[in-house]
């Protein structure tokens, strides 16, 4: 006897499929578990209300090791979002910090969610170029999406090179609506 799938059975199966595919995205990396250092800071942190309005304590001075992660991180603007991707063919956003650093030596976590474990967390005045942003791009306080700070302007003004799954690596700011309303904290992994 074969067995065959109804059009109702398939649509099941097909709509549970992706379920599944949509909740392995919402964590912008893929599921490999790397071991990390947990995060043994105890501060809370809130989120501030309008980080445009930032009094950065930044004084503009990048050491050379920073300044070398950040033009690796440039190489790659243009290259297309993928998920799960790791490569100049393509990054998610866990894949394109990973890759970054691993090209300076430093090794992160793959999910964005671990990486938001990594270092210290950090308020968001003390944010220096190379420290990663996290943000909670599908609502919530969850970890869903990582940036690494740029720069940051004589107005305070934070800019951050991501990849954006629509725009591919990018350089966005978090004057930007969208970005300072999914903003969620900073760490330090440096």
């Amino acid at each position: 006897m074969t067995a065959t799938l109804s059009p109702d059975n398939f649509k099941t199966k097909q709509l549970l499929s992706l379920l599944i595919i949509s909740f392995i995205a919402i964590s912008c990396g893929s599921s490999k578990n790397i071991a990390t250092r947990k995060n043994t800071n105890t501060k809370t942190y809130t989120k501030t209300g309008n980080l445009r309005k930032l009094d950065s304590k930044f004084d503009g001075k990048i050491p050379k090791s920073i300044n070398d992660i950040l033009k690796d991180a440039e190489k790659y603007i243009g290259t297309p979002y993928k998920f799960g991707g790791n490569s100049s063919s393509g990054f998610d956003c866990s894949g394109f910090t990973v890759k970054v650093f691993e090209e300076n030596d430093y090794k992160l976590p793959r999910r964005s969610s671990d990486q938001a474990e990594a270092g210290e967390k950090i308020d968001i005045k003390d944010v220096k170029p190379g420290d990663l942003l996290f943000f909670a791009t599908t609502g919530g306080s969850r970890v869903s999406h990582v940036g690494i700070v740029h720069d940051i302007g004589n107005d305070g003004e934070v800019k951050f090179i991501h990849a954006s799954t629509t725009k591919g690596v990018i350089i966005s700011s978090l004057n930007e609506k969208y970005w300072n309303k999914a903003y969620l904290h900073a760490q330090r992994v440096l």
